[in-house]
């Protein structure tokens, strides 16, 4: 019977741990995303002349490529101990925020076309992300 429980809790322990890794890689999208909106925000008051130096200096540049840093060691922690093949997919959600923060903050059109995408990519993560040894 003890085996049975050991059997159980390491069953448990496992899909906690993927939990965790799976809301880790949510993160990483979340923290990707706001990336790419904020430098986007800089690079819009940003010249053709622009230094490397300035764009360094550019508030909102600097702080996405901080986002992009801290997105980088949190894919880390998320990858340690579970499937790449599984939590990977889950990176592409980042479009998905990107393509809605896009429409809300700049005001770029969200077609049917774009809105397909999206779905797509959303019904995709959907199916790489199942685990086939169930």
């Amino acid at each position: 019977m003890s085996a049975a429980i050991t059997t159980n809790q390491q069953q448990d322990r496992k899909a906690a741990s993927r939990r965790q890794a799976i809301a880790m890689m949510f993160g990483c999208t979340i923290l990707g995303a706001a990336g790419q909106i904020l430098i986007k925000l800089g690079a819009n008051t940003l010249t053709h002349t622009t230094s490397p130096l300035a764009m360094l200096t550019n508030l909102p540049v600097f702080s996405g490529y901080v986002l992009y840093g801290l997105m980088t060691v949190l894919f880390v922690f998320a990858i340690r101990d579970e499937e790449l093949s599984i939590l990977y997919p889950v990176i592409s959600l980042t479009y998905v925020w990107v393509a809605g923060l896009s429409a809300m903050v700049f005001h770029e059109s969200l077609g049917w076309l774009r809105i397909a995408g999206v779905a797509t990519i959303m019904a995709g993560v959907g199916v790489l992300g199942r685990d086939g040894k169930k």
